[in-house]
């Protein structure tokens, strides 16, 4: 067996191989942060399966590209780029209100945009970048889509989370960040904040007929690891074999997305395509609870 024929060997007990042939004809999906990495990689094949793909980006440069790419690749691909801005709330309004004034039907909200431990910076409405991007962009996009996805039901909000939600704590008392900031801390609680909020979400709209998931795609090399530093990115390159592809990180937001309902659990925690334990601090109802309050109170926001 040769040296290269081992390493795949070891590699596909960390990256499990997996497939559908579900099609998705006449559905409509919207994907944050699509124009590159994992999210570019699902709008490619939920459009391979035939369904309609906004890839809502906030460099639209970037994003007319990335839907250039996919329909060259994906014969009759319906794919557009729309602006959408998850720093700011008022592009985020705008971004909804072109949704309500453009389409018919949203079935599968895929809340895929994210940055990952960068320097201290704050959003156009004064968060903290990675709890304002993170997670309290996407809870305002869900709350401003959620009657589209309500219409068009049975439809899913898909959340993704990352394995540094373990290492998370939801800091109350500095969601600012100004008291003690920590690019990995706070990362690792912005990805937490995204596996309460679906756990939330779940209990609230499954009556609705709207399902949500939180997904772990597994360590994927992406542009997100941008501002991980030197000794990190030694270590991660060692490792590389068991890093996987975006394409392969994609595979269980995707499994999320086609997979019959009554095979997956609402507001369920996903990996490699299957139920996955969250931490102890991510099934807690308590501070789910507190977040979702704590988050409409930022947003200037009634969810009941």
């Amino acid at each position: 067996m040769s040296a290269t024929a081992k390493m795949q060997a070891v590699r596909s007990l960390f990256v499990p191989k997996w497939s559908s042939d579900v099609r998705l004809e006449g559905k409509t999906a919207i994907i944050t942060g699509a124009n590159v990495g994992i999210g570019k990689e699902t709008a490619k094949d939920l459009a391979g399966r035939g369904a309609r793909v906004i890839l809502a980006c906030r460099d639209m440069a970037k994003g007319e590209q990335a839907a250039r790419d996919i329909m060259r690749e994906v014969k009759g691909a319906k794919v557009v780029a729309r602006q959408l801005d998850l720093t700011d709330t008022k592009s985020i309004c705008q971004f909804a209100e072109n949704i309500y004034n453009t389409e018919k039907a949203l079935h599968y909200l895929i809340n895929n945009a994210g940055v990952a431990m960068c320097p201290y910076g704050t959003t156009v409405d004064g968060f903290e970048m990675q709890f304002g991007v993170n997670h309290l962009g996407h809870f305002f996009l869900t709350f401003l889509l959620l009657d589209l996805l309500k219409h068009s039901a049975p439809s899913r909000v898909i959340n993704l989370s990352s394995i540094a939600h373990n290492m998370g704590k939801i800091q109350f008392d500095d969601l600012s960040g100004e008291k003690d900031y920590h690019p990995v801390k706070a990362y690792a609680q912005s990805k937490l904040a995204n596996v309460l909020f679906t756990r939330e979400l779940a209990k609230r709209t499954e009556v609705m007929g709207v399902m949500a998931y939180s997904v772990d795609p597994g360590s994927v090399n992406t542009e997100i690891t941008r501002h991980i530093r030197r000794p990190l990115v030694d270590a991660i390159k060692m490792f590389s074999f068991l890093i996987k592809t975006p394409a392969e990180g994609a595979y269980t937001t995707i499994y999320c997305t086609v997979t019959p309902e009554n095979q997956l659990l609402t507001g369920g925690h996903y990996k490699d395509c299957a139920i996955a334990d969250s931490c102890r601090a991510a099934q807690d109802d308590g501070t789910a609870l507190k977040l979702w309050a704590v988050s409409c109170h930022l947003l200037g926001i009634r969810w009941r």
